[in-house]
C-alpha cells in the first residue's frame, strides 16, 4: 500500500522549491552584514516566488475541503445514482441477454455497457461513504485505490463503447453490404473485450507505477489533491484529449453522417429515421451531460496549473472547487442514462420486457413443481 508522503511528492513535482530553499538564520545575516551579501541572498530566494504554478502549496492552503458544504449534494448524487442505477441496468439486463443470445451485435455492446455500469455501481457505497464523512476516507486505503480504479475504468469503457456503437451504427447505415460481412457477434465481443481490458490495464500501470500521487493524502482524502501534481497536470491534459475530445470527433463525424444519409434515403421509413435520431440524440446527450463537463474542467485545471500564478491558482482552485465535484459526480449518472440506449435502440421494448418476465414466471413454475415432486415432506406423526 502506498503511504502518503507529501513532503516526498512535492519535491519530485516541484523541484524548484528542494532546489532554492534557504536557511532563515542566513538570510537574516545577509540583510545585515552587507549590500552584496543581502543581494545574493534576495537572488536565491527570488526562485521560490515563481510565476507560474511551479512550488508545492499545502492541500488546506489552495481548498479546505472540511469547510465545504458539498458532501451532502455529493452524496445525494451518488444515492440517486445508485438506487436509480441498480434498478434500470436490472431491470434492461434480461432483454439485452436475450438480444445477445439472437446474434445481435448491438446487444453485445449494450450487454458489455451494463456489466461495466453494475460493476461501477456496486462501489458507489463505498463513495456515499466517503462524502457522509465530509471527505474524510476511514476505510481501507487499498479500497480508495479500488473505488478509483474502478470508477476511471468504467468511465472510458463506457466511453470506447458508445464509440463503437457510433461506428457499428455509421457503417450499417452507409454500407448496408460490406457492413454485414464484418458485423459478427465474435467480432462485437473481441472489440469489446480489447476497450475493457486495455483501458483496465491503462489504469491498473499508473495505478502501480505512479510516484507523484498516492490514493490517500494526509488528510485522508480519497483522490482530492489540491493543488495537483505537475506530471498528473500533464496526464490530465492528455487523459482529456485522448479520452474525451478525440472520441467526441468520432460521434461527431459518425453521426453527421448518419443523419446526412438517412435524410437523403428515400428507402428509410419515417419511424426508422426517427429511431436513428433518437438513438443519436441519446448517445450525444450522454457525453454532454455526463462527460463534457467533467472533462472541460479537468483539462481547465490542467491549463490554470501552468499558465497561472501561485496565489491566483489557489483563487482558482477554490472557485471551480464545486463545480469540478458536482461535474464528477454527473458523470456517474452515465451508468443510469446507459440502459436508455436499449429502449431506443431495441424494436420491440414491450415484447422483449414481457417475453423476459414470462420466461421468468416459467422458471419459477417448473422450479416449485420440481421441489413438490422430488421433495418429500418430513412427517411428523
Amino acid at each position: 500500500m502506498k503511504h502518503a508522503r507529501p513532503s516526498q511528492g512535492n519535491e519530485c513535482a516541484f523541484g524548484l522549491y528542494s532546489t532554492y530553499k534557504i536557511d532563515p538564520q542566513k538570510s537574516e545575516q545577509g540583510h545585515t552584514t552587507g549590500g552584496q551579501t543581502s543581494r545574493f541572498t534576495a537572488e536565491n530566494q527570488m526562485p521560490t516566488q515563481p510565476t507560474t504554478m511551479n512550488v508545492s502549496t499545502n492541500n488546506q492552503t489552495c481548498v479546505d475541503l472540511s469547510a465545504t458544504s458539498s458532501g451532502n449534494l455529493l452524496m445525494v448524487i451518488y444515492i440517486l445514482a445508485f438506487v436509480l442505477g441498480v434498478i434500470t441496468n436490472l431491470f434492461t439486463l434480461g432483454p439485452i441477454v436475450q438480444q445477445v443470445r439472437n446474434h445481435n451485435v448491438l446487444g453485445v455492446y449494450l450487454l458489455n455497457l451494463a456489466l461495466s455500469d453494475l460493476l461501477y455501481i456496486f462501489t458507489m457505497p463505498l463513495w456515499i461513504h466517503y462524502f457522509y464523512n465530509k471527505h474524510h476516507w476511514s476505510l481501507n486505503a487499498k479500497l480508495c485505490e479500488l473505488a478509483g480504479f474502478v470508477f476511471y475504468s468504467n468511465m472510458y469503457i463506457s466511453i470506447g463503447l458508445l464509440c463503437c456503437i457510433s461506428i457499428d451504427r455509421c457503417l450499417t447505415v452507409l454500407y448496408p453490404l460490406k457492413a454485414r460481412i464484418i458485423r459478427r457477434s465474435c467480432y462485437a465481443w473481441i472489440i469489446c473485450a480489447t476497450v475493457s481490458l486495455g483501458v483496465m490495464f491503462l489504469h491498473f500501470l499508473i495505478l502501480v507505477f505512479d510516484e507523484h500521487e498516492d490514493s490517500l493524502d494526509e488528510n485522508y482524502r480519497c483522490y482530492e489533491h489540491y493543488p495537483i501534481h505537475k506530471a498528473i497536470a500533464r496526464f490530465n491534459l492528455i487523459r482529456g484529449t485522448l479520452g474525451f475530445i478525440c472520441p467526441l470527433l468520432v460521434l461527431s463525424v459518425c453521426y453527421w453522417q448518419i443523419f446526412s444519409k438517412v435524410q437523403c434515403s428515400h428507402g428509410v421509413g419515417q419511424q426508422a429515421k426517427q429511431k436513428v435520431r433518437k438513438l443519436s440524440v441519446a448517445v450525444i446527450a450522454i457525453f454532454s451531460i455526463c462527460f463534457a463537463p467533467y472533462h472541460f474542467l479537468l483539462i481547465a485545471r490542467s491549463v490554470a496549473f501552468f499558465s497561472t500564478p501561485v496565489n491566483n491558482y489557489c483563487d482558482f482552485e477554490k472557485s471551480i472547487h464545486l463545480y469540478f465535484s458536482c461535474a464528477l459526480a454527473m458523470s456517474s449518472l452515465n451508468s443510469v442514462i446507459d440502459p436508455v440506449l436499449y429502449v431506443l435502440s431495441s424494436n420491440g421494448v414491450k415484447e422483449d420486457i414481457q417475453h423476459c418476465l414470462i420466461r421468468f414466471k416459467q422458471d419459477r413454475q417448473e422450479t416449485s413443481t420440481f421441489v413438490v415432486n422430488h421433495v418429500q415432506p418430513y412427517s411428523f406423526s
